[in-house]
């Protein structure tokens, strides 16, 4: 393991330790939550899902997890889209890659980034398919599909959009975009929401415009300046800074209001 990457596994266990404000929030919630077992192609992806009160059908939002995994915050994000009136469906796509065929909460904390990293690509797709496709047919929802997904869910959520026709919208939390030969397998608006202070994802926003522009498809990012990668997660903390926590919020009107346009 190398110096940087024991540096990343060590704040990851901080960051994972640090959250039992998001616990105190999942347990005072009124909304339905549960853990179901999407099944396909031999694989079992143990998915969590929170119902809106709603009294009509609503879209279904599938949710995808940091390179940190299945955290509580994660599911609290889940308990806050249903919040909002959306169905959430957060795939923990970690579901029967730990030893003896755990999931995220089995893996040893330092442990989870570089299982996430062998994670392969096809496996990511056939997973979020099966379980946007399990979300799309259950009896509360209307039949309208997003995703969104946050720093590597970020990345995934765009990469998802070249390989999922039926999207409404997906948004992008600080995440790469797929190769540009694949964009133009696109067909829902991709909305991109960045930290001003993360160069490393921030340097790839100007060639994404270029080569979204050049395949005719709809790409529109946002930065908030002053926030750090994963200010969505660090903003709520009520440990994060002012810059975090004011891009979570305005990052939060934004994806709702959108939502909602979309979902007419």
């Amino acid at each position: 393991m190398t110096k940087r990457f024991a540096l990343l596994a060590a704040l990851a266990v901080s960051s994972l330790a640090a959250q039992d404000w998001a616990i105190a929030k999942l347990a005072k919630s009124p909304r339905h939550q549960e853990w179901v077992t999407v099944k396909h192609d031999g694989r079992s992806v143990e998915t969590f899902i929170v119902y809106p009160e709603s009294a009509a059908k609503t879209p279904v939002v599938v949710i995808i997890h940091e390179i940190f995994g299945m955290t509580d915050w994660v599911q609290d994000l889940a308990d806050q889209v249903a919040e909002a009136g959306y169905i959430a469906a957060a795939p923990d796509l970690l579901s029967g890659m730990a030893p003896n065929g755990g999931r995220t909460k089995d893996f040893a904390p330092n442990t989870v980034m570089e299982a996430i990293g062998h994670l392969s690509p096809d496996q990511i797709t056939a997973d979020l398919n099966a379980v946007a496709d399990y979300g799309l047919k259950l009896p509360a929802a209307n039949g309208k599909l997003f995703v969104a997904g946050f720093c590597w869910g970020g990345g995934q959520t765009f990469r998802f959009a070249t390989n999922r026709p039926d999207l409404k919208a997906a948004f992008v939390f600080y995440g790469p975009p797929p190769a540009a030969d694949a964009m133009p397998r696109i067909q829902a608006p991709v909305y991109g929401f960045y930290a001003g202070n993360d160069a490393r994802i921030g340097a790839t926003i100007p060639a994404a415009k270029e080569q979204m522009a050049a395949a005719h498809r709809q790409y529109d990012p946002a930065v908030y300046e002053g926030a750090g990668h994963g200010f969505m997660r660090a903003g709520e903390d009520p440990a994060g800074n002012e810059g975090n926590q004011k891009a979570r919020a305005d990052a939060w009107v934004r994806w709702k209001q959108l939502l909602k346009e979309r979902s007419q």
